[in-house]
């Protein structure tokens, strides 16, 4: 019995390393290469765009067709959207992701259903989403080419990254965290507020920052809603121009107009990775806390 037990272990000499070295090397490789495509992106830019910015630059309004000036007035108008985005995707995300993962059988019609719906969401183009939003929102809510209007369309881009990541957060605590609460009397919120929430922050905030990406990055759906004008708004119902926005006008439409939107598109990667540390920072400082409180 020993032997044939022993005949079933791995190898782990030098022969099963040296089986196990081209694996090894291709996980390295695909590593590497992801790194040097996103080092040569940044360098790019960099090179290019670093030397246009400066603090008048940030806080001017275009000029020019946006050939001079800053970027003042479009980073008012991107904050704006990716306020309104959050304001409705997050309660909404986090609220079905508990629907599904807490208060529905995982193997139940609707939460297959719903499930599916989110996977097909997901994968539409956003060319389409703009589509929607202009008819929806702008024609016949009457919101017009708004902030609003914008915020709105990418809320409904954002919701199926968030609800599916959130849900796989809440799956991820264990079992056993929820039946000692209810050992102990609490209550379904207050085992979902108090344990489950705190402990699936890790899925959150990956499914926010997965969000906050694509909505920042988003040119296709914002064309068709939230419009193209680049002065300053006075309101949520104003049209105002998101940067990836700026940068694709300047790019495509404006002669002379590459090293503003170099320098555009450096400022739109350095805000997603202030935003992405800042996320994963607060995330990590939160837990420490709740690890030894």
């Amino acid at each position: 019995m020993a032997e044939a037990l022993s005949t079933l272990e791995p190898r782990r000499g030098f022969g099963g390393r040296r089986r196990e070295w081209p694996l090894t090397a291709a996980a390295w490789l695909a590593a590497l290469a992801v790194t040097a495509a996103f080092a040569l992106i940044v360098g790019d830019l960099v090179r290019h765009g670093l030397g246009q910015l400066s603090w008048s630059f940030l806080v001017e309004a275009p000029a020019s067709a946006g050939r001079a000036g800053g970027i003042g007035p479009i980073l008012t108008s991107t904050a704006l959207i990716l306020g309104v985005c959050l304001a409705v995707s997050v309660p909404l995300g986090v609220g079905t992701a508990v629907l599904l993962a807490e208060l529905t059988p995982a193997d139940g019609l609707f939460a297959r259903l719903v499930r599916l719906s989110l996977d097909v969401l997901a994968g539409v183009p956003s060319i389409v989403f703009g589509l929607f939003g202009n008819a929806f929102f702008c024609v016949w809510l009457g919101l017009g080419f708004s902030i609003l209007a914008g915020g709105l369309t990418l809320a409904c881009m954002v919701l199926p990254i968030l609800i599916r990541t959130s849900e796989e957060g809440l799956r991820a605590v264990p079992r056993e965290h929820r039946l000692a609460a209810a050992a102990l009397g609490m209550t379904r919120a207050r085992t979902l507020v108090a344990i489950l929430l705190p402990q699936a922050t890790p899925g959150l905030v990956v499914g926010l920052v997965l969000g906050i990406g694509r909505a920042l990055a988003e040119t296709a759906a914002l064309l068709f809603t939230s419009g193209y004008v680049d002065r300053m708004p006075g309101s949520l119902l104003d049209s105002g121009r998101a940067l990836s926005l700026h940068v694709y006008d300047l790019s495509m439409n404006v002669a002379g107009g590459e090293p503003n939107a170099y320098a555009s598109a450096l400022v739109l990667v350095a805000s997603l990775l202030a935003i992405n540390g800042a996320a994963s920072w607060l995330a990590d400082r939160f837990l420490r806390r709740r690890t030894t409180a």
